[in-house]
């Protein structure tokens, strides 16, 4: 097949013993596109922690500088003032009952959903529907705020969620193949730098065992993760 042949060629351009720098990396990748879609740079990262313990979970959410590349619709619970002050920030629908009820009815087509805290009330029956879709708001991710302004404009230009899973991995899409390499750089960097700094309190030893980079059709690119680290503290 035609794309095992350029995946068999692609790998063959890398050292699977070799642990490379970001901009290296992000430049492997610009340079052996083979695809005509724009495809998502993706962050693997794996963690010396272990999510079965609470006090070990790694979750947040992080600004990246570049935005990632993709329209985000954002619906928000809301009322009173709030209304005005979400729309004003671009929120795609604002509401409450209304809005739950549609989204009751089976309407999810939104990517996150942002509420104020009053507006729990009305959001616990919609669990069901939101919980399994990870739509449901939270306030260990932001979602549940007071300052909708904000929020709202940072999930719009860019601010993405994280949390590992349960083999210890944490991966994300970080931009687009077609933003310059040096952006590219910037946003892979921030989001590695806000899993550091989301490290639990109980976490011995090693924190990060190991990161990795690639496009939606690449394969893996190894990267030099304790250089990185290294570069990172300083």
């Amino acid at each position: 097949m035609k794309k095992s042949k350029k995946i068999t060629e692609y790998r063959s351009k890398i050292d699977r013993m070799k642990h490379y720098g970001v901009a290296e990396a992000v430049q492997i990748l610009k340079e052996n596109k083979y695809v005509k879609f724009d495809e998502s740079i993706e962050v693997a990262i794996r963690l010396g922690v272990d999510p079965k313990h609470a006090d070990q979970m790694v979750r947040g959410t992080v600004a990246l500088p570049n935005g990632t590349g993709k329209s985000v619709s954002v619906v928000v619970f809301a009322q009173g003032d709030k209304v005005k002050e979400a729309e004003e920030a671009g929120a795609d629908h604002v509401g409450s009952d209304d809005l739950a009820a549609k989204i009751k009815g089976g309407w999810t087509e939104f990517d996150v959903c942002v509420a104020t805290p009053d507006m729990m009330r009305v959001l616990g029956p919609l669990g069901k529907v939101l919980g399994p879709r990870g739509l449901m708001p939270n306030p260990k991710t932001g979602t549940v705020t007071m300052d909708l302004a904000r929020t709202v404009k940072e999930l719009k230009g860019g601010r993405i969620e994280f949390r590992i899973d349960k083999q210890s991995n944490i991966a994300g899409a970080v931009g687009k193949l077609s933003f310059e390499a040096d952006k590219i750089t910037e946003n892979i960097l921030a989001y590695v730098d806000a899993i550091l700094k989301a490290k639990p309190a109980s976490a011995k030893g090693a924190y990060v065992l190991g990161i990795s980079v690639c496009s939606s059709m690449s394969p893996g690119i190894k990267l030099d993760h304790q250089q990185l680290l290294l570069k990172m503290k300083k």
